[in-house]
């Protein structure tokens, strides 16, 4: 039931999406808390949250409908974590407003980017014809639906336990602080650049600002933000298995949707392969 309803209207339906989804995965949480421990509430209640997303996806017939679930579902379950706790000490204040600045400038890019429920991205639509629709709705759920949402979940996972226990705000804590204001700050300059690129030469490889240093200043600054969440955990709680969190991202970046993504430009874009030999992948 794929609907063009114009960008504003599919907004405001989005944002309907997202309430329900965020009403029904409070509920859940609150419920589980009884019977299982508190991170795996919280990861029921996440996957849950991603099932009705996933549901208003199919019936749309938009996988573009979980895009924004990246960038909202961080911001918004620290804070119900940190209400939850009632932490609110300095080390947690500083995580929220890490958070909640790159989610609402990633969130922010989304709806700039975001042209209806008529469009889906690319590599959506590519799935779409490539595979039988029975592959498709397999792929849907666990790859573009499920797998982000754990491997997110998963790198959400040092600022739970920093909401819980936030230890004293050294010097290794500010540090983490500023690679996440950083990392969104990079994202947002980067995707300014980029859009007023394509404006002015469309169809043309963009080779300016921090595009001219690294091919993907935006995905190196979304790498970096999850970075900046566990060097603020470890600055309580030191190093341990949850460093497999930005690892995990790290990995998803660079062997995944880097390759994709440059897959596609050297395809389209024929000067790419020229600024591939002559630009760096990330840094």
């Amino acid at each position: 039931m794929r609907r063009d309803l114009g960008k504003g209207g599919s907004l405001v339906l989005v944002t309907a999406m997202y309430a329900v989804a965020t009403v029904v995965g409070i509920l859940v949480c609150q419920k589980a808390r009884g019977v299982m421990p508190d991170v795996w509430a919280l990861l029921l209640a996440d996957v849950v949250a991603t099932v009705v997303i996933w549901c208003d996806g199919l019936l749309y017939e938009n996988v573009s409908v979980y895009d924004p679930y990246w960038s909202v579902a961080p911001p918004v379950m620290f804070t119900g974590w940190a209400l939850v706790q009632d932490s609110f000490s300095l080390p947690v204040i500083l995580l929220l407003a890490a958070v909640w600045y790159w989610g609402i400038r990633l969130t922010g890019n989304w709806v700039h980017t975001f042209k209806g429920l008529g469009h889906e991205d690319w590599r959506y639509t590519r799935y779409r014809g490539e595979l039988s629709p029975f592959l498709f709705h397999i792929t849907n759920f666990f790859g573009l639906n499920m797998m982000p949402t754990l491997l997110v979940f998963a790198c959400m996972l040092p600022g739970f336990r920093l909401i819980e226990e936030p230890g004293t705000a050294g010097w290794i804590l500010w540090t983490g602080f500023v690679l996440c204001v950083a990392a969104a700050n990079i994202e947002l300059v980067a995707d300014t650049q980029i859009h007023q690129f394509r404006t002015d030469h469309p169809g043309e490889v963009c080779n300016a600002g921090l595009w001219k240093h690294g091919r993907h200043p935006n995905y190196f600054g979304e790498i970096l933000m999850w970075w900046g969440v566990w060097v603020m955990y470890a600055s309580a709680h030191g190093v341990d298995w949850f460093i497999l969190g930005p690892v995990a991202m790290t990995a998803l970046f660079l062997f995944i949707s880097i390759p994709m993504m440059e897959r596609r430009q050297l395809a389209n874009k024929p000067g790419y392969s020229e600024y591939r030999k002559k630009t760096r992948i990330l840094i």
